[in-house]
């Protein structure tokens, strides 16, 4: 029974190691946050601007967004937090979603805008040819776990 006892809370304490590793790996290793008086300024000349918050449907404790997301036809900049995550990618979507199952029915007309290492605020640039009026909303995706993190309409 002890040999029980101890197997079993050695493999508890296992995963609860392994889960630990994979939520605090993306913040260990993510490079730092741009400067908040750049994004600041690269905000300005935005086109559009949004907001994400914590209240959507499929956000939870660990999957969540919250602050300003402005968009121009080069950049798009984020001055708030994300939950950390790994593998994190910023999709322009033409209706609004907030949840999974939402964005994929959607998923086949979203664009893939690129990858967000940082969750203290980003800068992505936007590639060349995208019409952001063809799009509606801004959405944070993780890829690695197929989970939605946050979105906000813009237009």
């Amino acid at each position: 029974m002890r040999k029980l006892v101890l197997l079993v809370s050695h493999l508890a304490m296992l995963g609860v190691g392994f889960g630990l590793g994979i939520y605090l790996l993306p913040i260990l290793t993510a490079p730092p946050a741009p400067e908040a008086a750049m994004l600041q300024e690269k905000a300005l000349s935005a086109q559009y601007s949004a907001e994400f918050t914590r209240d959507l449907e499929g956000s939870d404790f660990l999957h969540w967004g919250e602050g300003t997301v402005s968009l121009s036809p080069t950049e798009i900049v984020h001055q708030g937090r994300l939950a950390p995550g790994p593998d994190y990618r910023l999709y322009l979507v033409p209706q609004f979603v907030e949840t999974e199952a939402q964005f994929e029915a959607v998923r086949s007309d979203a664009l893939d805008i690129g990858q967000i290492k940082s969750f203290d605020g980003f800068l992505i640039a936007v590639p060349e040819g995208v019409d952001l009026d063809a799009y509606t909303t801004v959405l944070v995706w993780c890829e690695a776990f197929g989970e939605f993190i946050t979105a906000a309409a813009y237009r």
